[in-house]
């Protein structure tokens, strides 16, 4: 198994790693290892002695990226559980295949029904935690994450990997909020906001996995279309997500504004 440190995920994305650098975790042979490091999202490749990511070499157009959101009856990953998870894969701007289920849940409280519009009856007939996450384990392979704030939809569905025996997760994250900060102005960068301004996806229901990975793919879209030509490589675009500056954020909300300008104006006829 493995568990990258922040040393290790710097020199697989950076300058690469030695062969004891990036096996010094693993009993095992190097297809072994390599087997293992597929299992658990790492994608790695060779040059001149030195392992990196394949996200250092794989060009944008060519990569999997695997859009994911979920919902849960709860935050703590000790406690509660994933009660719905979609996704959506696109290579170069095309979907090539989604995942939707609802999981089995005994207990879901009245704020999250009222949230997410799912109740416990509702996934009465769902599998099991375990055979949703063994499915989406599988679905995800060694794409790149792509959530709307990853941290959360990351961390929760490693530790619901973990909780189900299957490996943590290790894929490279891509956070599409912070890839919109630095790509774009935006008064807020909530993705009902976006979907709002933007008319990202007009079949929108929010707070729906499937539907919010649908609006963050049209999200990912729209950004990739206002980034400089020399992010090539999907490491590129990690690194741009961030290291690169924030754009300033207006003072108040073009839209309040333009209605008091729209307000203001019919007073005056």
């Amino acid at each position: 198994m493995f568990r990258l440190s922040n040393e290790q995920i710097q020199g697989l994305s950076k300058k690469g790693l030695s062969h004891k650098m990036f096996f010094e975790q693993c009993p095992f042979n190097v297809e072994e290892c390599l087997e293992i490091a597929r299992a658990q999202g790492i994608e790695v490749y060779n040059r001149r002695g030195k392992y990196y990511f394949q996200s250092c070499e794989t060009l944008i157009p060519e990569e999997n990226y695997c859009i994911v959101d979920i919902e849960a009856n709860g935050s703590d990953t000790k406690k509660h559980q994933v009660i719905e998870i979609g996704a959506v894969k696109i290579k170069n701007g095309v979907i090539i295949d989604t995942f939707d289920s609802l999981v089995y849940c005994e207990e879901i409280s009245k704020h999250i029904t009222k949230l997410t519009g799912i109740t416990a009856e509702d996934t009465k007939d769902a599998p099991y935690l375990n055979k949703v996450m063994q499915d989406f384990r599988l679905f995800l392979g060694t794409d790149i994450f792509v959530a709307h704030a990853v941290k959360f939809d990351y961390n929760y569905i490693s530790a619901m990997f973990e909780r189900c025996n299957l490996l943590p997760l290790q894929n490279r994250p891509l956070c599409s909020i912070d890839l919109a900060e630095r790509s774009f102005v935006s008064f807020k960068y909530g993705l009902q906001y976006l979907n709002d301004n933007l008319k990202l996806y007009e079949s929108a229901t929010h707070h729906r996995a499937l539907s919010d990975a649908m609006t963050t793919v049209k999200l990912f879209q729209y950004t990739l279309k206002h980034i400089d030509r020399e992010i090539r490589t999907s490491e590129d675009l990690i690194r741009f997500s961030k290291e690169a500056k924030r754009f300033k954020r207006p003072m108040f909300d073009p839209n309040i504004v333009e209605e008091n300008l729209k307000r203001e104006k019919s007073l005056k006829k």
